[in-house]
């Protein structure tokens, strides 16, 4: 039997079924390849500048996150400037006898250089492995202080997760103002182009899962 002849016995009503399973499946796939192509622009989530009790500088990306926090220190959004001790590499290092800088001081340094007094400098305690351990260490010293609000600073791709993890992790502790780096190259729109920012995508992505679902998994030791 040929194929059209075949075809001609399959009964209109399962013809017209087998159309909408394919009509679906292709809504399926159209609204997939959207919604990954705006993934980028979903993980940018900046809060309106304000006043808060003191600027909180997450590590990494250095000296990037650093010179923000001082541009918006010098613009008076907040007096003090805090900043996160992370224990690796160097915890890594010192196994090996290798001595380590650590990222804080050299963000000390930055932030000096772009005009924030030593004084207005703390570095937070304790030492944190991820970022739940950071958002947690600010939230406790914006609590010890009595402070209302915070202002922290990060990267484009970031804040949306900064943001959860902040409501899960420390709601009632005062307002977290999630801002970025404004010299971030981080491009949303376009953001497959680039190996870098695919990477920072899939790891942001997966990250929120992390917190979605409770925090499952834990940094390995």
């Amino acid at each position: 039997m040929s194929v059209e002849n075949k075809s001609a016995t399959i009964p209109p009503k399962h013809r017209r079924t087998r159309w909408i399973v394919f009509g679906l499946l292709g809504i399926v796939l159209l609204s997939a390849v959207i919604c990954l192509l705006g993934i980028g622009r979903w993980l940018v989530a900046e809060d309106p500048l304000q006043k808060a009790q003191a600027i909180a500088v997450l590590s990494g990306r250095m000296p990037m996150r650093a010179m923000e926090a001082a541009k918006l220190y010098r613009e008076g959004f907040a007096p003090k400037v805090w900043l996160t001790h992370s224990t690796e590499p160097g915890a890594m290092l010192k196994t090996m006898g290798v001595s380590y800088v650590g990222e804080d001081i050299y963000n000390v340094q930055v932030l000096m250089h772009e005009g924030v007094p030593a004084d207005a400098i703390r570095l937070l305690e304790p030492p944190i492995i991820n970022t739940a351990d950071e958002l947690l260490a600010v939230s406790e010293a914006l609590e010890a202080g009595k402070g209302t609000s915070v202002i922290i600073v990060t990267t484009k791709v970031h804040t949306r997760r900064v943001r959860i993890l902040w409501n899960r992790l420390a709601a009632g502790r005062g307002q977290a103002v999630i801002r970025a780096a404004s010299d971030d190259p981080f491009d949303p729109r376009r953001w497959w182009r680039t190996t870098g920012d695919a990477l920072d995508v899939v790891r942001e992505f997966l990250g929120i899962l992390n917190a979605w679902a409770g925090l499952p998994l834990r940094p390995a030791n």
